[in-house]
């Protein structure tokens, strides 16, 4: 009798699967503690069944990097939809990348914070392109951020390119500190509740990139 052919959903959903196992082996001990044949311990399959899904450890790697941003960028358009104005968008789309990091902490930090292969490391090897297409999604999400924050710039400020990469690198390097601190529970020792700041922490990361607006 032949074999019956998977769906597009049920290949998706083992897919699914495999790269949340993966990503628990990557939190429990690591990059380096990803294999193929790992894996397939944890899942109780054979590891040849999982190249039928994923031809290697990195494309699996970098396919969980890719859906990660992918979720990021549609928190964000989730997020601003409901807004028209540019203050109030970009205050939705500030609090929807803090509640991915901590409600999504392990993909977070594998995309935000571990030491991990990057872009850069796949260039040259059989897995550029793969990397490039993550690349591309990561890429996606920071324009989504600079484009929420360029709508706060009143068009005769004179603000430029490269002010706005640095508001970019400012809010983001705030928004990461707060998260990658309550996460790590550092902040446990400089507050008592420091998860009650969140809306002050969003509220003035808003007013810093208006301020810059104010005085140029």
């Amino acid at each position: 009798m032949p074999k019956v052919r998977r769906s597009h959903e049920e290949i998706e959903a083992v897919r699914e699967d495999i790269m949340g196992h993966a990503l628990e082996l990557i939190v429990a001990d690591g990059f380096d503690g990803l294999s193929m044949r790992r894996l397939a311990g944890r899942l109780g399959i054979a590891a040849k069944t999982i190249y039928n899904y994923f031809h290697s450890k990195d494309e699996l790697y970098l396919g969980l990097l890719t859906k990660g941003f992918a979720h990021l960028l549609e928190c964000f358009e989730a997020a601003a939809a409901p807004h028209t104005d540019p203050a109030a968008r970009l205050e939705a789309v500030i609090e929807a990348y803090v509640n991915f990091g901590f409600e999504r902490a392990n993909m977070y930090n594998l995309m935000f914070t571990w030491h991990v292969p990057k872009y850069n490391d796949y260039v040259g090897t059989p897995m550029e392109e793969v990397a490039r297409q993550e690349l591309a999604m990561a890429l996606k999400c920071a324009d989504f951020f600079m484009e929420s924050v360029r709508a706060c710039i009143r068009d005769d400020s004179g603000v430029g390119e490269e002010d706005l990469r640095f508001e970019l690198v400012q809010a983001w390097s705030q928004m990461h500190g707060y998260i990658a601190g309550i996460n790590n529970a550092l902040l446990d020792y400089m507050h008592e509740d420091p998860l009650s700041l969140k809306e002050r922490m969003i509220s003035r990361i808003c007013r810093n990139i208006r301020l810059q607006d104010d005085q140029t």
